[in-house]
Formats: C-alpha cells, sequence, structure tokens
C-alpha cells in the first residue's frame, strides 16, 4: 500500500471513528477487522504463532476464532483510542478500574516518577489519557519512528492531543526520558519487542528472543522504579488494569549483568500479563528468531530487527 494511502486510511478511521455513533463505530470496526485478519495472511499466521506460545493448545477451530479475536481487539483498540479526545474526564474516569494504582501514586508522591513498561495490550491508550486528564499528571510516551513521516505526525499530533509528552526512539531519546523521570513524569514503554535487536537475550514463553534492555537502564540510571502494567478490555466500553509491585532494580553487580536480570524479571511480568487475555495481544509482527525464519523459508523476508532507531510501521 503507497505510502500517503496508508496515512490517509487511518485519518479517515480517525474521522469515522469520531463521527459515527458508538455502537455503528463499533460493528463497522468489528467488519473491517475480519477482512483485515482475511487479507493480512502473514500477519495472522503471525497472531497465530503469538497466541500458540502463549496457550499451546490452541488448534483448529479455537485457534482461528482466537485470532479473528485478535484482529476484533485490535480494531476496538483503535476506534476507542481515536473516541478519546470527545469523552470528558468523567467519561474516561467511569470507563477504567485500576487495581494497584498505589504502587504508580507512591513512586509519584516520591518525585522519583515512573518508568511504566506494557505490552501491546488492550487498550492502553485509555490509561494514558486518564492518567492525563483525570489524574492531571504529566506523562511521556516513548515511540517507533515510523514510515512514511506523515503517518508518524499523524500519530504523534494524535497523542499530543491526549495530552501525552512524545518522545520518539532514537539517539537522544534516553537524554529525554532521563529528564522526563527527573520532573516526576510517568515513562510508559512497550516493551515486549526489541526493536534494535541489541536487547536482553531472554526466554519468553518457552522459546529464546530478546526484550530491550532499556527499561532496566533507566530505572537503574535515575532511581525510577521499573513497574510492569497492563489495560485490559473488560465489558463492551469498560477497561481493567492491572499494575504489578515494583520490580526490584537494586544494584547487586556488574551493571550489564543488573541489567541482564532485572529484564528477565520483566520478562516473566510480561508473560503473566499477557497469559491473562491473549486475545488482546495486538502484536503481529515477527517477534522471535523462529518468525523471521519462517516468513523467509515462505518467500516473505520480514526486516530484522538491527541497531539504531527501527523506521517502519507498527502496531501504534
Amino acid at each position: 500500500m503507497a505510502p500517503d494511502v496508508v496515512t490517509a486510511a487511518y485519518r479517515a478511521g480517525a474521522f469515522v471513528s469520531r463521527t459515527l455513533p458508538w455502537p455503528v463505530a463499533d460493528a463497522l470496526a468489528t467488519r473491517l477487522s475480519r477482512v483485515a485478519a482475511d487479507l493480512s495472511r502473514e500477519r495472522r499466521m503471525m497472531v497465530a504463532r503469538h497466541l500458540r506460545r502463549v496457550r499451546p493448545e490452541l488448534e483448529g477451530r479455537q485457534l482461528r476464532r482466537a485470532v479473528d479475536a485478535t484482529f476484533e481487539s485490535y480494531a476496538r483498540y483503535w476506534v476507542e483510542s481515536f473516541r478519546l479526545p470527545r469523552l470528558s474526564p468523567a467519561q474516561v474516569d467511569a470507563g477504567l478500574v485500576i487495581e494497584n494504582y498505589h504502587h504508580i501514586a507512591e513512586a509519584l508522591d516520591a518525585g522519583t516518577g515512573v518508568v511504566l513498561v506494557l505490552p501491546h495490550l488492550g487498550g492502553w491508550e485509555w490509561a494514558g489519557f486518564w492518567l492525563a486528564t483525570v489524574v492531571g499528571h504529566p506523562i511521556t510516551v516513548v515511540v517507533e519512528a515510523v514510515e512514511p513521516p506523515s503517518l508518524f505526525e499523524f500519530f504523534t499530533s494524535f497523542r499530543r492531543q491526549l495530552g501525552m509528552n512524545i518522545v520518539p526512539l532514537g539517539p537522544t531519546s534516553s537524554t529525554e526520558i532521563l529528564r522526563a523521570l527527573s520532573n516526576n513524569h510517568v515513562v510508559c514503554l512497550l516493551a515486549d519487542r526489541d526493536l534494535t535487536g541489541d536487547g536482553i537475550e531472554l526466554d519468553m514463553f518457552g522459546e529464546r528472543t530478546s526484550l530491550p534492555a532499556g527499561p532496566a537502564m533507566l530505572a537503574l540510571r535515575s532511581g525510577a522504579p521499573l513497574i510492569t502494567a497492563a489495560i485490559y478490555f473488560d465489558g463492551r466500553h469498560g477497561h481493567r488494569a492491572i499494575v504489578d509491585p515494583p520490580l526490584d532494580v537494586r544494584r547487586e553487580g556488574r551493571l550489564r549483568e543488573d541489567v541482564a536480570r532485572i529484564t528477565r524479571d520483566m520478562a516473566s511480568r510480561l508473560e503473566r500479563l499477557i497469559a491473562r487475555a491473549p486475545e488482546q495481544w495486538h502484536l503481529q509482527q515477527p517477534n522471535w528468531p523462529s518468525d523471521y525464519d519462517l516468513l523467509e523459508a515462505i518467500g516473505k523476508p520480514h526486516p530484522r530487527p538491527h541497531a539504531g532507531p527501527a523506521a517502519r510501521p507498527v502496531n501504534g
């Protein structure tokens, strides 16, 4: 699909999501998600592989239904996200239940900022908007630089409209994130993918892969707590957030060893959070070495992660 067409499609989706009555927008999103699931064979295959990593017993009709549910969940994510700017703080607050928010509140009261790590799961944008508009606390979000630039600018403008401070992943992102933490921001990192290919090797869902070292490194350098969390769709337009206790980020040895230990602990937390609702895990790209190997074997190669800022389309 041509770059301009991709950007236009997202703009059209935002307009339709905000203009149509919510039930109509929901129904349209469900229908389009089924079309996308049928047309996007490689993405459908990746979703199936990721689902079976979490639930190996899935196969046949059950697996197909779970894949369809994942595409429907992803469509719901975009419809709800695009509608957020038109919701009042009271509506946003009514649509979210948070378990153990005190872990975040205690860190903010201490003035250290928070490194909040999430998987690509459920409706995380809703929780970010809740922090910015209901709680009124500064939130900084680190995002992948996507192509084309017009699409990246669209995403950036949209999230700034939600009250988020946006930091593109790149050479200066660490400096900007540390500055945000020093100003007591909640820094949100979607950390279930290693975008740069230089992360920490570990086992996740029983298979060797890597996850970014950035969250652990930021917590060690800043003194901010590292907290894993996830936001799930709960009912028709409801959401439930689960906030874990802070990870143990004390120095115990050499820096690289501490970063590896903390990242492995982070991966275990992310596994548990994803396993609560794997059909809401919106990961549609290859994420394990065997995923890339399979795509190459069937003649559909996908760029592997590389050192430096990533520049390819993502889930958002």
